[in-house]
């Protein structure tokens, strides 16, 4: 009888382990590490850009529920980077990741409100920034000019959720006095970064037609920030979507070149 119970007890813990060490992403080299690690800077912008368009009250594609899978999705990853990685450095790297959003993920929880508004978007500014530091140091463990170009793709996902972002907060009403400055450095980072992208021999055919449909998605957000009109959210999000879309496929069709 002793025995049966033990062999139970062993049972479920097993399940419990293979359970809570089971994530919804599946990391199997450096290179797709790169591109997991990538979006975790793309999605502290994207819960950003989410916070927003709740506090404007715009329901358009659903930022309600968007916010609670991308938020999922974060810790998700992060996880499994964790568990995936092997070198020191980046592992610290990670480990303040994870302990800079505890805070935020409770934070997120709350009702957006225009108050709360200028420190969510500082903390998640600085999660970026921690985030990109991860990214980094994953790509520089693969030793490969591809994990470069992975790296470099990757950010044109953050960066498009960053612009868009930045004016959600614009039009909330939320008074940013480095907006323009902000807004000048992360067009400019999309644009010289588009180029490097354009001119990668990893280039394949289908890489170089998405890339073209990015390219005039962002005429979109240059057209719009020469104006001085107000821009719909709806179009915002939307824009921001295109882009975010098909860099994502981009980067991971650089990251499957590499077994």
């Amino acid at each position: 009888m002793y025995r049966y119970v033990l062999k139970c007890v062993l049972f479920c813990m097993t399940i419990f382990v293979s359970t809570t060490m089971s994530y919804a992403i599946e990391i199997k080299n450096l290179s797709v590490a790169v591109d997991v690690a990538g979006k975790q800077r793309m999605y502290t912008q994207r819960m950003l850009k989410d916070y927003a368009m709740i506090g404007l009250e715009n329901k358009f594609g659903n930022p309600s529920e968007d916010l609670k899978q991308i938020m999922f999705d974060f810790e998700d990853h992060l996880n499994a980077l964790i568990e995936f990685n092997k070198d020191k450095a980046t592992d610290e790297s990670l480990q303040k990741v994870k302990t800079m959003w505890g805070p935020i993920k409770e934070a997120l929880k709350e009702a957006p409100s225009k108050e709360k508004a200028g420190k969510m978007q500082e903390d998640l500014e600085a999660l970026l920034k921690q985030a990109n530091e991860a990214v980094g140091l994953f790509a520089k463990q693969t030793g490969k000019e591809s994990g470069k170009i992975i790296n470099i793709s990757g950010r044109q996902r953050m960066l498009s959720q960053r612009m868009a972002s930045l004016y959600m907060l614009k039009v909330w009403g939320i008074n940013d006095p480095k907006f323009k400055d902000k807004m000048t450095k992360t067009m400019d980072l999309f644009k010289t970064s588009h180029e490097v992208l354009k001119k990668s021999s990893m280039n394949t055919a289908e890489i170089n037609k998405l890339l073209s449909k990015v390219e005039r998605a962002f005429m979109f957000f240059e057209i719009m920030n020469k104006s001085n009109s107000k821009f719909i959210p709806a179009l915002i999000y939307k824009k921001s979507n295109e882009i975010l879309k098909n860099m994502n496929t981009v980067t991971g069709l650089y990251a499957a070149q590499e077994k």
